[in-house]
Parts: structure tokens; sequence; C-alpha cells
């Protein structure tokens, strides 16, 4: 309590010396004074007082509830019913003065905890971090989120009840007070997230107001690291739940033995270790991070960086799983934001899906008029069908829009013009009887397979088997074939732009960025396996896949000491005679020609994770 505000409420510049005298005054005294007359108080405005400065809004709060309290003590009983009507008038004053000061005033009563929320408040902007005037031509706006988006029960909650959704809460609740997150919800059987060793620095802001931070391993933490990377080249499932067990939040070992349950199918498990991690990272955000506002930087090439990305994106593919389109568009978007121009998880590649399947066309609209003229879009297959779609499904629900139909019937011609190949894998996945005259036209067979790289057929591969869901509406077939039969049509005509676009096939997708192939390696589908780039020697490991080259190492992984073949698995001797200069006799040396094969000498090990549920139990990992 103010001081200050107390001695001008009194009227007594002693005040302090006033409360060590009645704490010394013995019981007699006290019992004298009780009876005496009640000194009248000075005719103090207490309501002015809120006014004035003080050392916080909270402060003056509790001030006026203890003079309120006080008043009603010294009163006499004959001006009980004067008070009444009085104390009435005082509470309407009081209540609106504190309407005014609830903001401030919660939060000057936050505990330390509740002070993580309060810069990430998207209703709350400091005068700094207000958006430009730009409107929609920022891409920071529209990378923009908010904290009920990116909660998956927000979503669950509209389609199935909340009543639902908060039983299944309620089940699992009874622990006490945890600190609030914007991504996941700690759950009751993990350990407090104390001393996780991670925190964050700011780095400095560039133009026009992008801000960079960096995430920062403490020595304790880094400790850990070198223990897990030393359990990780054993290949040995047991050494990652040991580290686990030791050190609840490392972030590198839950997300290796994530991927691990996920190969062993135990696909709950696997998401709810991801989301520790993300929570653990989380948990180390700067105060002035702030998720919402879509304008915050991360470098993917500093390695502490890279595990915020790759756990975010994992939890984007687990959430979409479950249906829960928006929010996974919700997460696409905040991963781009935070290296919108190097895009390292390559999620302009299954942007399109979650942004069509929440509904979300103007919005994907936007996003591609403001990008396509600076970096292409339009030579993605995704892209170049999405938008399409999106303005025709745009078009429906604005009741038939001419304008907009007509330019969807332009998008989804260039885009069957420039990727013929996507037509009929689209239609085979779709069930669909294909037209004689598109199914026997050279345009959609012959031509479409000519001179196509590997990179572009890809691409096509993993358009079609993430968006075919989408096609299977008996409408939008139906405007695909009639599409399909105008292009047909300008084929024989001779339009130029076919050979802008059989040029354009030949010229461009040499070679899959790394950005591209690293996102193909973490959608681990089956129906699409992507092919490692040239460069790709030092390909990583499952929770670091395929570094950049440009990487900025904290953690080093040593060229491995020469140890024979007696001192090595014979899983990985099984794998190392696969190379054409394997030496059974010489020691494993090639740790470079060994990196590409890890992946897969991890994934073939984590087989006896059954085994390792079975004999530590289940609480091991918890």
């Amino acid at each position: 309590m103010s001081s200050r505000v107390l001695r001008k409420l009194q009227g007594d510049k002693d005040f302090p010396n006033k409360l060590v005298d009645e704490k010394n005054s013995d019981l007699d005294s006290d019992l004298e004074n009780n009876g005496a007359k009640k000194k009248k108080p000075l005719n103090v405005n207490r309501f002015n007082l809120l006014t004035q400065q003080s050392h916080s809004e909270s402060e003056v709060k509790e001030d006026d509830d203890h003079e309120t309290e006080v008043s009603l003590d010294v009163r006499e009983p004959m001006e009980e019913g004067h008070d009444a009507s009085r104390r009435k008038k005082k509470k309407k004053r009081r209540k609106k003065v504190e309407t005014k000061a609830s903001r401030r005033s919660s939060e000057d009563n936050m505990e330390a905890d509740d002070i993580y929320d309060l810069p990430l408040d998207p209703e709350m902007p400091e005068s700094s971090q207000l958006p430009s005037m730009e409107s929609a031509s920022s891409i920071n706006e529209l990378l923009q989120v908010t904290r009920k988006s990116l909660n998956p029960n927000t979503e669950l909650k509209k389609k199935f009840g909340s009543r639902i959704v908060e039983g299944e809460r309620s089940k699992r609740r009874g622990r006490g007070y945890v600190k609030s997150s914007w991504l996941v919800s700690p759950r009751d059987n993990w350990p407090p997230a104390t001393k996780i060793g991670i925190s964050m620095k700011y780095i400095e802001t560039k133009p026009p107001d992008n801000v960079f931070f960096s995430f920062v391993h403490s020595p304790v933490y880094q400790q850990v690291e070198h223990k897990f990377l030393d359990a990780v080249e054993t290949f040995n499932p047991d050494n990652v739940v040991a580290v686990i067990n030791s050190h609840p939040y490392h972030v590198d070992a839950l997300i290796q033995l994530s991927d691990m349950c996920k190969l062993s199918e135990d696909l709950q498990m696997a998401a709810e270790l991801n989301e520790r991690a993300l929570y653990c990272l989380e948990c180390a955000f700067h105060a002035n991070f702030n998720l919402a506002r879509g304008n915050c930087r991360l470098d993917y090439k500093q390695q502490e960086n890279r595990p915020f990305f790759i756990t975010l994106f994992k939890h984007m593919m687990f959430v979409g799983q479950r249906s829960c389109y928006r929010t996974s568009l919700e997460l696409c978007k905040l991963i781009l934001s935070l290296d919108p121009e190097g895009d390292p998880m390559g999620v302009l590649l299954c942007l399109d899906f979650y942004a069509l399947r929440s509904a979300k066309y103007s919005w994907f609209i936007s996003l591609f008029d403001l990008w396509e003229s600076t970096r292409n879009l339009s030579q993605l297959p995704n892209f170049a069908f999405s938008v399409a779609m999106a303005y025709f499904l745009l078009a429906q629900e604005r009741g038939g829009d001419s304008d907009l139909t007509s330019s969807a019937d332009h998008y989804l011609q260039e885009a069957l013009i420039y990727f013929p190949g996507a037509l009929m894998p689209l239609l085979e996945k779709c069930l669909v009887q294909v037209d004689p005259i598109i199914s026997g036209h050279p345009f959609f067979t012959t031509v479409a397979m000519k001179d196509v790289r590997m990179s572009l057929q890809q691409l096509i591969q993993l358009y079609v088997h993430r968006n075919y869901h989408l096609w299977k509406d008996q409408t939008l077939l139906d405007w695909l074939v009639a599409n399909a039969l105008q292009v047909v049509t300008r084929f024989q005509i001779q339009d130029p732009v076919f050979n802008e676009a059989q040029s354009n096939r030949a010229k461009r997708y040499i070679e899959l960025p790394r950005n591209l192939v690293r996102h193909f390696l973490l959608s681990d589908i089956k129906e699409v396996p992507g092919a490692l780039p040239i460069d790709s020697q030092g390909a990583g490991m499952s929770f670091d896949p395929l570094p950049p080259l440009q990487s900025i190492d904290l953690y080093t992984r040593v060229e491995r000491r020469s140890r024979a073949h007696d001192n090595s698995s014979v899983l990985s001797m099984f794998f190392r005679s696969a190379l054409p200069n394997f030496n059974m006799n010489a020691p494993a040396r090639n740790a470079g020609a060994l990196d590409e094969l890890r992946l897969i000498l991890v994934h073939c090990e984590s087989i006896a994770l059954d085994h390792v549920a079975t004999k530590a139990g289940a609480k091991d990992i918890y």
C-alpha cells in the first residue's frame, strides 16, 4: 500500500512512526481509547487520490477498499441509514473509476508467470508495434494470427460442441497453476517447466518493423545436448529415453522420441512428446516475442532456432490430422512469419490445402496476389491449381459472381497447360471415369510426360496426394473436366502459350530447393518420396533434417573415433555393407557417406521402441 496516499488520507506526515507507536501501546490504553470519542477524520475526497500518481494503480484500488472498510467501523450507529445511501453512491462512482483502470489494475495484480502473457495480447498493441498503413499489401499483416485460432480446442468446440471438448479436458484436470500458453496446453502428467536451460534474446530490428530474436542455450543445457548427441550416435532408443528421463524438457530428445513413436504408429504419444517440446520452447519466449503481430523473425541458420521451426511444423501436421484445418492454417502463417523470405519448412507447399479446407479463400487470393510478382507462386503446381479453386469457391459463395468465375477458369486452364501431368492422376484418385476426349488426347498423355524433370514430378505427386480430397465434389469435378476440354480446344488451334509452357518445364525444376526437400522429409508421405539434393552431405538427423548449408552451429558432430566392426551394431554393419567402398575390416570413418543413411538407421532401429516401452514402462518417458 502506498504510504504517501495513506499519509494524505490520515493527515499525518509521521504516519510510519504512528504505526510503530500503536504497535507498542498496551491493551489497557487501547480499551480506554475505544471508549473515548472518535476523532472526526479529515474531509478528504478519497476518490481524487485515484487520479494522482502512486506506485501502481492496484495500490490505489487497495487503498480505496481499505478506506471503505475503515469508514464503516468508525461511523456512529445513528448515521447508518444516511451512510448506506452514501455507500451506494460511492460504489457507483468507484465502479466507473475501476472500469477505466481495470486493464492497468489487472496487469499490476499479475503474478510473475502471468506477465508471460502480457506482451502477446493482440488487443493491446504498443504504438511501435501497430501494423503499417499498407493494409493488405503488408505481408506481416497477412501473417498475423490470434490466440484463439492457435488453439485446436476452439475449432473442435465448433465441430463437436463445447460440452464434449470440455468434458474430455475436465477428466484430465486437477493440476495446480501452470503457465498459460498460446500453442499447446500443458498436460497434468508433465513435470513443471522450470530451469529448462533455454532462453531467448533480442538481436535487432530491421525495416520495416521486423524484430529478430534468437534462442539461447545455457551451459548446463549444452552439456545435456552433448549427452543426447552421444546417445543418438549409438542408434539405441534406450539411450534417448534415458536422456528424457533425466531431463524431461530436452527438446531434441523429445523430437527424436516423437519420431520413433510415430514410426511405431503410436501417433498419440508422438503428438504429446512434440507438444511438450513446443511448450518448453514457448516457456523460453522473450517478453517482446509477439506471435500475433507477424513481424517477429528467427534465423533458421542458427542451430538453436531450428527446433522451434521443426516442432511447429510437426504440431501443424498432427493438428491437421485431427481435421483442425483452421488451426493448421494459423500455424502455417506463424511458421511463415518467422522467416517469410526463406520459408525453411516449405509451408507454401501445404498452406493452400489448409486455406481451402478452412474456407479462407479471400485471404489465400490476397497472399497469391501479393507474392506472385516477386516469388512466382504460380510455378508451384499446388498454388497454380489452388488459386483457381479459391476463385471458383469464392464465386459460389457470392452467388455465382461472373468476374470471379472467369478468373477461376483462366487460372485453372493456365494450371492445366503448365502442369498437364497432374490431370490424369488427379482424376484417377477421385475415381472418375475420364472422358475419352481427354484421356486419349496426346497433350495429357505423351506431351505431359515429355521432358518432365523428377523434381516437377515430385511436386505434382505431392499436390495430387494431399489435395485430391478437395476435388471429390461433383461440382468441382464438372468444372475441372469442362476446362480440360477447353484446353484441348486451345491446343488444337496451336495457342502460343503451349510452347511457352513446354519451354518453362524444360528450363525450370532442375533440382528442388533445399527447403522443399526438407518439407518432403518432414511430411513423411510414403507415396511421395523426397529425393535428397546433390549437396546433401550431412543430411542430419530427424530432429534436424537437412541443415542449411550456411548453418551457424553451436554443436558440431565431431568425426567419430575409429572403431572396429566388432564395436558396431549388427544393423549398422548391415547398412554399411551396402556402400560400394565398404571394407569389413576397416573402421567406420566415412561419416559423410553414412550421413545419408542415418535417418534410415534411426527409423529401422526405432522398431525396438516397443521393447523399450514394455521394459521401462510408459512412465519412464514422462
